[in-house]
Protein backbone atom coordinates (compact mmCIF):
# COMPACT_ATOMS: atom_id res chain seq x y z
CA UNK A 1 0.00 0.00 0.00
CA UNK A 2 1.30 3.42 -0.95
CA UNK A 3 0.73 6.41 1.29
CA UNK A 4 -0.47 9.30 -0.85
CA UNK A 5 -0.56 12.60 1.06
CA UNK A 6 -3.99 14.21 0.81
CA UNK A 7 -2.38 17.63 0.29
CA UNK A 8 -0.64 16.33 -2.85
CA UNK A 9 -3.72 14.65 -4.30
CA UNK A 10 -6.46 17.20 -3.67
CA UNK A 11 -6.36 20.85 -4.62
CA UNK A 12 -8.46 22.66 -2.09
CA UNK A 13 -10.26 25.80 -3.15
CA UNK A 14 -8.47 28.77 -1.63
CA UNK A 15 -10.16 31.13 0.80
CA UNK A 16 -12.32 33.63 -1.04
CA UNK A 17 -12.28 31.56 -4.24
CA UNK A 18 -15.38 29.71 -5.30
CA UNK A 19 -15.49 26.81 -7.72
CA UNK A 20 -18.21 27.49 -10.33
CA UNK A 21 -20.63 24.92 -8.91
CA UNK A 22 -20.76 21.64 -7.11
CA UNK A 23 -21.98 19.97 -10.30
CA UNK A 24 -19.05 21.38 -12.30
CA UNK A 25 -16.60 20.23 -9.62
CA UNK A 26 -17.93 16.66 -9.79
CA UNK A 27 -17.86 16.75 -13.58
CA UNK A 28 -14.20 17.80 -13.56
CA UNK A 29 -13.37 15.19 -10.93
CA UNK A 30 -14.95 12.45 -13.03
CA UNK A 31 -13.13 13.57 -16.20
CA UNK A 32 -9.78 13.68 -14.41
CA UNK A 33 -10.49 10.27 -12.86
CA UNK A 34 -11.27 8.73 -16.27
CA UNK A 35 -8.10 10.23 -17.74
CA UNK A 36 -6.00 9.00 -14.82
CA UNK A 37 -7.39 5.45 -15.08
CA UNK A 38 -6.63 5.48 -18.81
CA UNK A 39 -3.05 6.60 -18.11
CA UNK A 40 -2.65 3.86 -15.48
CA UNK A 41 -3.81 1.33 -18.06
CA UNK A 42 -1.29 2.66 -20.58
CA UNK A 43 1.49 2.02 -18.07
CA UNK A 44 0.35 -1.61 -17.99
CA UNK A 45 0.43 -1.73 -21.80
CA UNK A 46 3.97 -0.31 -21.85
CA UNK A 47 4.95 -2.90 -19.27
CA UNK A 48 3.63 -5.68 -21.53
CA UNK A 49 5.50 -4.24 -24.52
CA UNK A 50 8.70 -4.08 -22.47
CA UNK A 51 8.28 -7.69 -21.36
CA UNK A 52 7.67 -8.81 -24.95
CA UNK A 53 10.83 -7.02 -26.10
CA UNK A 54 13.05 -8.60 -23.43
CA UNK A 55 11.50 -12.03 -23.93
CA UNK A 56 12.15 -11.82 -27.67
CA UNK A 57 15.75 -10.61 -27.31
CA UNK A 58 16.61 -13.25 -24.70
CA UNK A 59 15.00 -16.00 -26.77
CA UNK A 60 16.92 -14.83 -29.84
CA UNK A 61 20.22 -14.87 -27.93
CA UNK A 62 19.61 -18.42 -26.72
CA UNK A 63 18.52 -19.52 -30.20
CA UNK A 64 21.69 -18.02 -31.69
CA UNK A 65 23.76 -19.80 -29.04
CA UNK A 66 22.04 -23.05 -30.05
CA UNK A 67 22.90 -22.32 -33.67
CA UNK A 68 26.55 -21.60 -32.80
CA UNK A 69 26.71 -24.82 -30.80
CA UNK A 70 25.43 -26.84 -33.77
CA UNK A 71 28.18 -25.30 -35.93
CA UNK A 72 30.86 -25.97 -33.29
CA UNK A 73 31.58 -22.25 -33.27
CA UNK A 74 31.51 -21.48 -29.57
CA UNK A 75 34.24 -18.84 -29.48
CA UNK A 76 32.04 -15.91 -28.46
CA UNK A 77 29.23 -17.74 -26.65
CA UNK A 78 30.49 -16.42 -23.32
CA UNK A 79 29.99 -12.86 -24.60
CA UNK A 80 26.44 -13.59 -25.74
CA UNK A 81 25.70 -15.27 -22.40
CA UNK A 82 27.12 -12.33 -20.48
CA UNK A 83 25.09 -9.86 -22.58
CA UNK A 84 21.97 -11.98 -22.04
CA UNK A 85 22.53 -12.10 -18.27
CA UNK A 86 22.97 -8.32 -18.16
CA UNK A 87 19.77 -7.83 -20.19
CA UNK A 88 17.85 -10.00 -17.75
CA UNK A 89 19.08 -7.88 -14.84
CA UNK A 90 17.86 -4.75 -16.63
CA UNK A 91 14.58 -6.50 -17.37
CA UNK A 92 14.11 -7.44 -13.72
CA UNK A 93 14.73 -3.83 -12.62
CA UNK A 94 12.26 -2.52 -15.20
CA UNK A 95 9.61 -4.96 -13.94
CA UNK A 96 10.15 -3.70 -10.39
CA UNK A 97 9.97 -0.10 -11.55
CA UNK A 98 6.68 -0.71 -13.35
CA UNK A 99 5.33 -2.61 -10.32
CA UNK A 100 6.10 0.34 -8.02
CA UNK A 101 4.64 2.86 -10.46
CA UNK A 102 1.47 0.79 -10.95
CA UNK A 103 1.08 0.36 -7.20
CA UNK A 104 1.18 4.13 -6.71
CA UNK A 105 -1.15 4.83 -9.65
CA UNK A 106 -3.81 2.35 -8.56
CA UNK A 107 -3.63 3.58 -4.97
CA UNK A 108 -4.33 7.09 -6.24
CA UNK A 109 -7.25 5.74 -8.30
CA UNK A 110 -8.63 4.17 -5.13
CA UNK A 111 -8.16 7.44 -3.22
CA UNK A 112 -10.02 9.38 -5.92
CA UNK A 113 -12.82 6.80 -5.79
CA UNK A 114 -13.46 7.83 -2.18
CA UNK A 115 -14.99 11.02 -3.57
CA UNK A 116 -17.03 9.26 -6.26
CA UNK A 117 -20.36 7.44 -5.87
CA UNK A 118 -18.77 4.00 -6.43
CA UNK A 119 -15.33 2.49 -5.87
CA UNK A 120 -15.02 -0.44 -8.30
CA UNK A 121 -11.22 -0.75 -8.24
CA UNK A 122 -11.04 -0.61 -4.45
CA UNK A 123 -13.90 -3.15 -4.20
CA UNK A 124 -12.15 -5.45 -6.68
CA UNK A 125 -8.91 -5.23 -4.73
CA UNK A 126 -10.78 -6.07 -1.51
CA UNK A 127 -12.52 -8.99 -3.27
CA UNK A 128 -9.13 -10.57 -4.01
CA UNK A 129 -7.93 -9.81 -0.47
CA UNK A 130 -5.44 -7.23 -1.75
CA UNK A 131 -3.28 -9.91 -3.35
CA UNK A 132 -2.56 -11.61 -0.02
CA UNK A 133 -4.38 -14.86 -0.85
CA UNK A 134 -2.72 -16.65 -3.81
CA UNK A 135 -5.78 -18.90 -4.20
CA UNK A 136 -7.85 -15.84 -5.12
CA UNK A 137 -5.27 -13.75 -6.93
CA UNK A 138 -1.54 -13.76 -7.39
CA UNK A 139 -0.21 -10.37 -8.51
CA UNK A 140 1.14 -10.68 -12.04
CA UNK A 141 4.28 -8.72 -11.18
CA UNK A 142 5.22 -11.45 -8.69
CA UNK A 143 4.93 -14.08 -11.40
CA UNK A 144 6.55 -12.06 -14.19
CA UNK A 145 9.60 -11.24 -12.07
CA UNK A 146 10.56 -14.94 -12.18
CA UNK A 147 10.90 -14.96 -15.99
CA UNK A 148 14.09 -12.84 -16.11
CA UNK A 149 15.53 -15.09 -13.40
CA UNK A 150 14.94 -18.17 -15.53
CA UNK A 151 16.61 -16.54 -18.52
CA UNK A 152 19.49 -15.31 -16.37
CA UNK A 153 20.02 -18.85 -15.11
CA UNK A 154 20.06 -20.17 -18.69
CA UNK A 155 22.59 -17.52 -19.72
CA UNK A 156 24.77 -18.37 -16.72
CA UNK A 157 24.66 -22.07 -17.67
CA UNK A 158 25.91 -21.16 -21.15
CA UNK A 159 28.59 -18.89 -19.66
CA UNK A 160 29.89 -21.61 -17.33
CA UNK A 161 29.74 -24.18 -20.15
CA UNK A 162 32.10 -22.07 -22.26
CA UNK A 163 34.79 -22.10 -19.57
CA UNK A 164 35.48 -25.75 -18.72
CA UNK A 165 38.41 -24.76 -16.51
CA UNK A 166 35.92 -23.31 -14.00
CA UNK A 167 35.27 -26.90 -12.93
CA UNK A 168 31.49 -26.43 -13.09
CA UNK A 169 30.98 -27.54 -16.67
CA UNK A 170 30.25 -31.16 -15.74
CA UNK A 171 27.28 -29.97 -13.62
CA UNK A 172 25.84 -27.98 -16.48
CA UNK A 173 26.40 -30.51 -19.32
CA UNK A 174 23.13 -32.35 -18.78
CA UNK A 175 21.08 -29.21 -18.18
CA UNK A 176 22.69 -27.47 -21.16
CA UNK A 177 21.85 -30.39 -23.45
CA UNK A 178 18.20 -30.24 -22.37
CA UNK A 179 17.74 -26.47 -22.74
CA UNK A 180 19.93 -25.21 -25.57
CA UNK A 181 20.48 -28.39 -27.48
CA UNK A 182 24.27 -28.68 -27.12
Amino acid sequence: MVDVPESKLWNEIGEGAVYPSNEKWHSHLLEQYKLYVEMADRISQRRTTSNTYFLTVNSAILAFIGYLTSKNSTEYMWLLALAGAMLTLFWYNIINSYRNLNTAKWQIVQDIEKRLPISPYDAEWDAVQRGNNPKLYRPISHIESWVPGVFCFLHLVVFVKTFPWLGLAHFTDRFYACTVGG
